[in-house]
This record gives structure tokens, C-alpha cells and sequence, in this order.
């Protein structure tokens, strides 16, 4: 059992799923934790694995815009504790990275960690943490596009988005709705046939497992399942999400109204993917598992 703590610890941050249940979709998938998630949720134990991109450490999102070059950075630093998060040479340090970035004009993380080297250190002995750069990412954008770019909550979640046409309003209310609503996809077309084809596979075992599907026709079936899966992707596609400064439109329909479209967006959000240290996570586990 000992060897599957961190397997279950993982499951359990993606899926919301109870801990002996992650047990078992690990058991029946030979530890695979991808089988696993998608186990969970033909068993209707986990419906959606958002869960996933929850923060699991901390550290802000700062954008750094330059309308001469055309470019916008967007970059992640994490520290140890929510308190350095919000300490005015934290705030200092990541702005600097994001102006450094376009200033000097890197393109590689290792590049960056080298020219802010000092500036680490010295906010290092400022704070007394353990202070990492962690990601950052450059948009250009073409002579005629716009971008739109938006901070949420102090520094947790970055957005910038790319317009086809300059639009600054358009542009930042996107943006708002990008922050919001975490899109995985501008559009449908956009996700990977593999992709559907699992959700396809994951919805109909959940079928199976339904009860209030047991009596329905079996011709209905496939027509029910199609409509899963769209639901399920539509909550991922920007085009399908509710636009953020006017609900009666998707942000389709709000880009078509002023016809323009989105060329790229970028969202960081502080700490996703990075899991936080559980106190007694094993004797936990040990606990609920009778061990």
C-alpha cells in the first residue's frame, strides 16, 4: 500500500474521488493514474477530472505589454507561502521578470533564470524563501491585431488574448472571460481526435452504468452520448463559454457582432499542476485502507 500513497494522493487532487476509491481505480488500471481518472469517471465516482488544475502552490502571474515591439510576456515565479505572495519585493521580483524577458528578448527558461539570477538572490535574502521561476511564455501579435490582456486577484491568474482586429474593450472583456471559465480550446475544431474519441469511450461506459439509462431504447443511445460529449467539451471550448461582460452571448456570438476573432490565448494560473505537501497524507491512507 505504502507504495501507492503519492499514485493515490494525485488521483485524489484530479478527481475529488474518496481515497479507497482511488485505491481501486489504481488496483484495476496497474497504477496508471490517466486510466485511473478515466476509470473513476465511468464508474460515475468522478464526472470530471477539473480538478486537475486546482493551485497546489504559490507564487504570482505578472504580463509585461510593449506597444512599440507588438509583444506581451506573461510569466510564473512561485515561493513557499501565501504571505511572501502578497510582500511588495515578491510583487517587484515577478514584474521584473516579465519586463526582463521582452527587454532582452529570451526565449528559453534557462536564459531567463541566468539574467535574473541577482535579482533572485537579492529577494531571496529579503524574504527568506525559496523563490522559483517557473514558466513564461511570449505573444507578438500582427500590425493591425490587438491584444487584451487581464490580472485576477492580485497576481493568481494572467491572461493575454489576441485579436484579429484591434479591439481594446472586446479584447479585455475576452480576456475576463478566458480568466474565468479556464477554456482549453478557441474552438471545437480545435481538440484532438484521439481526445473526443476517449470521451466517447468514458461516456458510454458511464452509460452503462447510469440508472436512468437502463430503460431507454437502445437506438436513443448513441444520440444521448453525442450530447455528452459535446456538453462536456462545450464547458472547455472558448466559443461555447458565456461572454463575461454581457451573459446573454457567447463569446462567439459577441466576436461575430463585432467581427473579430481570436487569434491565441495564454492563461497561467499561479500554482496549477504543482501539488502542496499534505501533513500525514500515509496515515491517512493507511487508516481508511485498514492498514
Amino acid at each position: 500500500m505504502a507504495a501507492n500513497i503519492e499514485l493515490i494522493k494525485v488521483l485524489r487532487e484530479r478527481t475529488g474521488a474518496g481515497i479507497m476509491d482511488c485505491k481501486n481505480a489504481l488496483s484495476a488500471c496497474g497504477d496508471d493514474v490517466d486510466k485511473a481518472c478515466d476509470w473513476l469517471r465511468e464508474k460515475g465516482i468522478a464526472k470530471q477530472a477539473k480538478k486537475a488544475d486546482r493551485i497546489a502552490a504559490e507564487g504570482l502571474i505578472a504580463i509585461h505589454s510593449c506597444e512599440k515591439c507588438g509583444k506581451a510576456s506573461i510569466v510564473e515565479v512561485n515561493c513557499e507561502t501565501d504571505f511572501v505572495a502578497k510582500a511588495d519585493p515578491f510583487k517587484e521580483l515577478v514584474n521584473e521578470c516579465a519586463e526582463t524577458i521582452l527587454k532582452e528578448n529570451l526565449t528559453t527558461n534557462e536564459a531567463v533564470v541566468s539574467a535574473t539570477e541577482k535579482l533572485f538572490a537579492e529577494a531571496t535574502v529579503k524574504l527568506g524563501e525559496k523563490l522559483t521561476f517557473r514558466r513564461f511564455e511570449v505573444i507578438s501579435k500582427a500590425e493591425n491585431q490587438g491584444v487584451g490582456t487581464y490580472i485576477h486577484a492580485g497576481g493568481k491568474i494572467g491572461v493575454v488574448v489576441v485579436l484579429e482586429k484591434d479591439n481594446p474593450e472586446l479584447a479585455k472583456g475576452i480576456a475576463m472571460t478566458i480568466a474565468a471559465n479556464n477554456p482549453k480550446y478557441n474552438h471545437m475544431s480545435d481538440i484532438p481526435t484521439e481526445i473526443i474519441e476517449n470521451e466517447k469511450k468514458i461516456q458510454l461506459e458511464a452509460a452503462k452504468n447510469d440508472e436512468k439509462l437502463k430503460n431507454k431504447p437502445a437506438a436513443a443511445l448513441p444520440k444521448i452520448i453525442e450530447g455528452k460529449v459535446n456538453k462536456f467539451f462545450s464547458e472547455s471550448v472558448l466559443d461555447d463559454q458565456e461572454y463575461i461582460l454581457n451573459p446573454e452571448l457567447t463569446v462567439a456570438n459577441a466576436l461575430k457582432q463585432a467581427n473579430n476573432s481570436v487569434v491565441k490565448f495564454v492563461r497561467f494560473q499561479a500554482g496549477e499542476g504543482i501539488e502542496k505537501r499534505v501533513d500525514n497524507f500515509a496515515e491517512e491512507v493507511a487508516k481508511q485502507a485498514g492498514n
